[in-house]
């Protein structure tokens, strides 16, 4: 299965941003229907030098020009 194509396991792609506010930011999948509320995860933020927790926000795809 190629990355990047639709996948019919149902997994999204979130966005971990870090809450010490340097704009860091790690992707990863989740499965919405395994774990439904937001993630929050205590990462190294390399910017900040040390760990801090990271919260989830979605990753806004840009809209297809399809006609």
């Amino acid at each position: 299965m190629a990355k990047g194509g639709k996948s019919k396991t149902g997994r999204v792609l979130i966005r971990l941003i870090s809450t010490a506010d340097t704009g860091f930011f790690f992707v990863s999948t989740k499965n919405p229907r395994n774990s439904p509320q937001k993630l929050e995860l205590v990462k190294f933020d390399p910017r900040a030098g040390k760990r801090v927790p990271f919260r989830e926000a979605t990753i806004n795809k840009p809209k297809s020009n399809k006609k």
